[in-house]
């Protein structure tokens, strides 16, 4: 066959299959045709949640949603079971709703002004005993605590300092059957200066200070940005750690595509540990349905 002739057989048979194709296929009205009833059924079936993962969300991220109304959107979507770095005055309100707070918090709780400096000591000793006193009373499993910035001060003497000035309040939380967590955070994008940054300086202080109520609050996206190696540092540091904290990485926004951590894969490390706690969602949202990239999050997370 000549070129010629074998271009326009081809043709022909494009053509004819292209017909075929368009008496088959439904008329292009029916694409616009509204979503039928069972597909609608389907979208708002409930989420079902597999429940190995004990899910908490930290109020600070949703602070400009009403504390009530976020309760019960909380309650609707399913599957969270704390809505933590919560006060002793929130908690109540919790447990009127079913709810817990997996991390208490009060004002006094200070970033920059922790533990590693003596000059703190007094003044937070009393306030976090009282703290410890009214966790316990609510049931609230864990007390967060800061290390404070260096300020110019060595690693090592900062331990040293936060080990004396937690001594009295973690051997409060022991009689009282609450953990006290310090929180590694990342000194490079968030907070300059913060001593406790890397797991192994927090691992330190936890067998200076030789407690079972004293371990760390593991937040992942913020020893991603120090350290990386997250999942590696689970597996090694499982017993130091008491707490986690998700985020995306970068910029601390949801743990979905847009960022560079796989979120599945170290949910089922964390669980691979034998870890029974809760994991918090701790990422600022940027959807404008809140609760919607809230959900995404929980559901991300429950492997």
């Amino acid at each position: 066959m000549k070129r010629r002739k074998v271009i326009k057989n081809i043709a022909l048979g494009a053509g004819g299959l292209g017909a075929i194709t368009q008496a088959c296929s439904p008329a292009k009205e029916i694409a616009k045709e509204p979503v039928s009833e069972m597909k609608i059924i389907e979208k708002e079936k409930p989420q079902v949640y597999k429940g190995n993962i004990n899910h908490s969300v930290c109020r600070w991220c949703y602070g400009n949603i009403p504390m009530e109304a976020f309760i019960e959107g909380v309650k609707e979507m399913g599957g969270i079971q704390s809505i933590e770095l919560t006060t002793a005055e929130e908690w109540p309100l919790l447990q009127k709703n079913g709810l817990t707070s997996a991390v208490g918090t009060a004002s006094f709780a200070n970033i920059q002004e922790g533990f590693n400096d003596p000059n703190n000591h007094a003044k937070l000793l009393n306030p976090y005993l009282d703290l410890v006193d009214k966790a316990a009373d609510a049931g609230i499993p864990n007390v967060i605590v800061f290390s404070g910035n260096r300020n110019g001060m060595d690693d090592q003497v900062g331990m040293e300092n936060c080990a004396v000035g937690l001594d009295a309040i973690v051997k409060h939380a022991e009689k009282k059957g609450v953990t006290i967590i310090m929180e590694l955070l990342n000194s490079k994008v968030n907070h300059k200066d913060y001593m406790c940054d890397l797991t192994p300086w927090g691992a330190g202080l936890v067998d200076k200070i030789g407690s079972p109520k004293f371990k760390l609050l593991y937040d992942i996206y913020h020893m991603q940005i120090m350290e990386g190696d997250v999942i590696a540092t689970i597996r090694k540091y499982k017993d130091y750690f008491a707490h986690y904290h998700t985020g995306g990485v970068p910029g601390r926004n949801e743990i979905n595509e847009t960022q560079e951590l796989y979120y599945p894969a170290i949910m089922k490390a964390i669980l691979d540990t034998g870890y029974t706690g809760y994991v918090a969602q701790e990422f600022i949202p940027t959807w404008d349905d809140k609760l919607a990239a809230l959900k995404h999050g929980i559901v991300t997370c429950d492997v």
